[in-house]
């Protein structure tokens, strides 16, 4: 199957590829912003040229949105975690905030894709450019912790090349 050109729909064929889900969710438990990591792997499949200043104007665009809009919403789920368990009502409020938060996810994605489309896409693929671009957080981490990170963002490359 070929990949699609959108990058929610991309994202979400991606999510479904072995190993692509727990991938993320240990980057995303490590700081990562993931949404910007699947950017890299959409505009990397794409094979858009990967430049510092593309680099900077993702980050720009993302983080605001990321810290302000997403972060909390994920933060409110996972407090809610063990609360949510034993009280039918709190369990429906927090899979309510858990919908917030993919909505945010998806309008940080179009918000990203907005930010991209004029990006030339070419012919050889920079998608390892993108994501060691974009993983700047990754250089504060050490020992188990980091080669955890380069194997997950391993497991994006390798499912995101695959057509």
């Amino acid at each position: 199957m070929t990949m699609p050109s959108d990058l929610w729909s991309f994202t979400l064929i991606l999510y479904t590829r072995p190993g692509v889900e727990q991938a993320c969710l240990r980057l995303q438990a490590s700081g990562a912003n993931v949404c910007t990591l699947l950017c890299g792997a959409w505009l990397g499949q794409r094979g858009v040229v990967c430049t510092a200043d593309r680099l900077r104007k993702i980050r720009q665009l993302a983080t605001p949105w990321h810290d302000d809009v997403v972060q909390p919403l994920r933060a409110l789920r996972t407090r809610w975690r063990a609360a949510a368990v034993n009280d039918v009502e709190w369990g429906k409020l927090r899979e309510q905030v858990k919908g917030l938060e993919l909505e945010a996810e998806r309008e940080l994605l179009s918000r990203l894709e907005a930010l991209t489309q004029d990006w030339s896409a070419g012919t050889p693929k920079d998608l390892m450019a993108w994501l060691e671009g974009l993983m700047a957080w990754l250089e504060g981490l050490a020992g188990d912790a980091a080669h955890q990170n380069l194997d997950a963002l391993h497991v994006l490359r390798v499912e995101a090349n695959q057509p």
